[in-house]
């Protein structure tokens, strides 16, 4: 039987099975819905079994489904794993997709790391705020800001969300500051950065003061607003104002003093910035190297 049935037909079959919707399993595969559902149609008839169940819009395994797809998936594995060495000139490729800020702020320095301690691996990183593109698995691993759940991803927490205000030294000098000691009514007073919100669950300076113990009396207009948080962190360690720092991502400028805590609120979201791996297949022998290291990294 096998030898009437082509491994693209088992392709198409992965790709259905893992995102559980024929025209997202086209799209990756670069054919059309109608394609996708021809070809699953041709398998269940070549092997004589049913293998999707349709409940109402949603697409379910049959067991005889859920069957094969453990063993295509294996098997498709096998083959990937077999043909690493014939690529990048013997350097396994995997990718990695993160947000702007994470990149510029946290993950930049540690892919470097990684990559002298590596050398057999090549390392794609995939930059961008988009959350689609974020969570596509074409990508081997990601970075997702979230609340720890993914239907896609397996998620290990990196670095919680914690915002505080935060300004370089050079700024509070400026100003006499005493950056303890400044009531919320002071912050709102200041030179304050902001940044666009291109999640809805992206905290700024409107949202942060509204949910502080006592917000100021007066509401507050940041003085400069950038598109990306990288570049209000950027513009605070230049010494413009006071921004938002979320903790996790600036540890290493707090630490090293040049950002400094600015007043005693801390507002903790909820959200935080998430390792994800695939839930439907396995890491690569590099991936699952990446995956530790930054891990190990936190």
């Amino acid at each position: 039987m096998l030898d009437r049935i082509p491994l693209e037909a088992f392709r198409v079959f992965d790709a259905a099975c893992r995102f559980m919707n024929f025209s997202r399993a086209g799209r990756e595969l670069h054919i059309t819905q109608a394609a996708v559902s021809r070809r699953i149609q041709g398998l269940e008839d070549q092997l004589g079994a049913k293998l999707f169940t349709r409940r109402g819009r949603n697409l379910a395994l049959t067991p005889e489904g859920e069957r094969l797809f453990q063993r295509v998936r294996a098997m498709l594995e096998y083959l990937e794993e077999s043909l690493e060495p014939f690529r990048g000139g013997g350097r396994e490729i995997i990718s990695i997709a993160a947000s702007g800020s994470v990149s510029h702020l946290w993950l930049g320095k540690r892919l470097k790391d990684f990559d002298n301690e590596s050398p057999s691996v090549s390392v794609r990183l995939l930059t961008t705020d988009s959350p689609s593109e974020l969570a596509s698995e074409a990508n081997d691993l990601v970075i997702l800001y979230s609340t720890g759940e993914h239907p896609r991803w397996n998620l290990t927490l990196l670095r919680k969300e914690i915002l505080v205000p935060v300004a370089s030294p050079a700024y509070l000098a400026r100003r006499g500051l005493d950056a303890a000691s400044l009531t919320a009514d002071e912050v709102a007073d200041l030179d304050l950065i902001d940044y666009e919100r291109f999640n809805a669950n992206w905290i700024s300076f409107r949202q942060w003061f509204t949910r502080i113990p006592h917000p100021p009396k007066r509401w507050p207009n940041p003085r400069l607003s950038f598109s990306t948080y990288s570049l209000a962190i950027d513009a605070a360690l230049q010494g413009e104002g006071i921004t938002l720092g979320s903790i996790g991502l600036i540890a290493e400028q707090l630490a090293s003093g040049a950002l400094i805590e600015v007043g005693s609120n801390r507002i903790e979201t909820g959200y935080g910035y998430y390792l994800g791996m695939p839930r439907y297949r396995s890491l690569s022998p590099g991936a699952a190297r990446l995956h530790q290291h930054l891990l190990a990294g936190q």
